[in-house]
């Protein structure tokens, strides 16, 4: 643990943690609320009114009780935490009961709870959940001002100890990922080096659009062996020959639009491309869990729906080359390649042969309360699977592009090692649900295959290749999303067409864009791209299994 000096870094620390740490992660999480904010460090304690903070997010003035901190944090800061308090929340009181309610909700409670304590320094779990549900009954002025003031306390505590713990584990991952990319970076420079003396083919920017002309249609499948009815959009381009075939599958929450503009890529390069609408964690999921009419952020048994439902979308299209005259001899089953982002990412890697590993969840899962990796709420959910062997590998498939994936804990590298197939793993730096390091770095590191690619995206977030869908239950605000979206999406397009092109389509020609030369040339600020095949744990300098 850090070694506190000085009361004043003790109290610096507070008005940094609460100004700029803890604000963001309760307005993320929807969570706090009382008459005075009391920052406890063993038996050193010093508060703030809550009158105070509401004083100063409503005038901008400082009170004497407010002004005698803001030596500790800067004007930035205090405009941010001005902003904070009372930047409106879009969410009903029935959406957030019934997520406060799930097993995901009540993991972030108990992790919130260790730092948000009571008067009495007992854990604030049903505190902030009492709170926030009483806050957002005024829909006109939910903010977190709001949960503030209705915290059933007369005072909340915010242990510093335990607070102090978190932001160690956090600078620890911070640290490790920066030193990580910083080496990703420098190696994928050299290579680029290397290449420029050897290769001096001109490549064109492919995340511009094909001569492919293509139609839009949607197709409605029905499994009845799983009761799931679900629908896709196939985007068919005009040719005289079967095309490749490629499938997107979208993330938790999101839809079949969500990656609409790839598809539209794709297909303008001569691809099929098929997006199904994965039912049980789609948009529609998490508006019924908003709504009232769902109780759960998505089943256990999703994470093997997924990759069923790609399997029977596959099915489906090869039934339909043979009896509908519109896919009649425009679809090369024979080459099939799968995209896709967070869950969908998962889902990709599960079809190429990772299988998930319930022994590795079983060990990891009790101690997920103190974890800064939030995708592993959704990998631990493999827990609750009735026992049994899951098939969800398909050898039609032949290669995949996972972004933003999460896998470290329900496949590991036990799973991961098994891939054979060729695997383009695409990062953001700055993803703070599925973290570069354990979700993605490290996985590409425990990746045996023989064709394998790691597209690190400085400055990226887990929601930057998502374009906005109009199904969108609850908008991402910008700071989350991140800066420049349209470039990594550009990216993305840029990557995936060389990628498939290769090892779907057998073209080998596109091969030289799969480099560090290439990506160099495409790379912008302010997201540079990183391209590299290989890296170790050795090279990182981290103990990695």
């Amino acid at each position: 643990m850090t070694r506190i000096t000085s009361k004043k870094t003790v109290w610096q620390l507070a008005l940094r943690v609460f100004s700029i740490g803890l604000l963001p992660v309760l307005t993320a999480n929807q969570a706090f609320g009382a008459e005075r904010i009391k920052f406890n460090y063993g038996a050193l304690e010093r508060s703030i009114p809550i009158s105070s903070l509401e004083a100063y997010a409503k005038t901008g003035k400082m009170d004497e009780d407010l002004a005698a901190y803001s030596q500790y944090i800067d004007k930035k800061q205090l405009t941010q935490l001005r902003q904070t308090l009372l930047t409106p929340i879009n969410l009903n009181q029935v959406g957030v009961s019934q997520f406060l309610y799930t097993p995901i909700g009540e993991r972030l409670l108990e992790t919130l709870g260790k730092v948000i304590q009571t008067e009495s320094r007992l854990s604030g779990f049903y505190a902030i959940r009492a709170a926030l549900i009483l806050a957002a009954a005024d829909s006109q002025n939910f903010t977190l001002l709001n949960v503030l003031q209705k915290f059933p306390s007369s005072s909340i505590s915010i242990n510093l100890s335990q607070t102090l713990e978190i932001v160690n584990s956090f600078q620890n991952l911070a640290n490790q990922t920066q030193n990580a990319v910083a080496i990703i970076n420098q190696q994928a420079q050299q290579k680029t080096t290397t290449a420029s003396t050897l290769n001096s083919v001109t490549l064109r920017d492919l995340g511009k659009n094909g001569s492919f002309r293509f139609s839009k249609q949607t197709i409605v499948l029905n499994d009845l062996t799983r009761h799931r009815t679900f629908p896709a959009d196939i985007y068919l381009p005009i040719a005289q020959t079967p095309r490749s075939i490629v499938i997107i599958s979208h993330g938790l929450g999101s839809d079949r639009t969500s990656f609409a503009y790839l598809a539209e890529h794709l297909a303008s390069y001569g691809f099929v491309v098929a997006v199904p609408e994965h039912p049980g964690s789609n948009s529609e999921q998490l508006q019924a869990l908003l709504a009232g009419t769902a109780d759960k952020v998505t089943n256990p048994r999703e994470l093997i729906d997924r990759p069923l439902d790609i399997k029977y979308l596959l099915d489906e299209l090869t039934r339909l080359s043979k009896s509908n005259p519109t896919f009649r001899r425009r679809l090369n089953l024979d080459q099939v390649g799968v995209i896709g982002q967070s869950f969908g990412g998962y889902t990709a890697l599960a079809l190429a042969g990772a299988k998930i590993n319930l022994e590795q969840l079983q060990a990891n899962c009790p101690s997920l309360e103190d974890t800064l990796n939030v995708s592993l709420l959704l990998q631990c959910l493999a827990v609750n699977l009735p026992s049994g062997s899951y098939n969800l590998s398909d050898a039609r498939i032949k290669a995949i592009i996972a972004i933003n994936p999460v896998d470290s804990s329900i496949f590991g590298q036990a799973s991961l090692s098994q891939i054979k197939i060729p695997v383009m793993i695409v990062s953001g730096s700055a993803d703070t649900v599925a973290p570069a390091l354990p979700e993605q770095i490290q996985p590409f590191i425990w990746l045996t295959t023989a064709n394998k690619y790691l597209a690190l995206i400085n400055g990226g977030t887990h929601f930057s290749t998502i374009a906005e869908s109009a199904n969108t239950v609850v908008p991402v605000p910008t700071q989350v999303i991140g800066s420049s979206p349209a470039l990594a999406r550009r990216y993305v397009k840029a990557l995936s067409v060389p990628f498939l092109e290769t090892y779907i389509a057998g073209q080998s020609s596109y091969l030289p864009y799969l480099s560090a030369n290439y990506v160099n040339d495409i790379s912008q600020q302010p997201l540079p791209l990183s391209l590299i095949t290989s890296l170790t744990s050795e090279q990182l300098k981290l103990p990695f299994q």
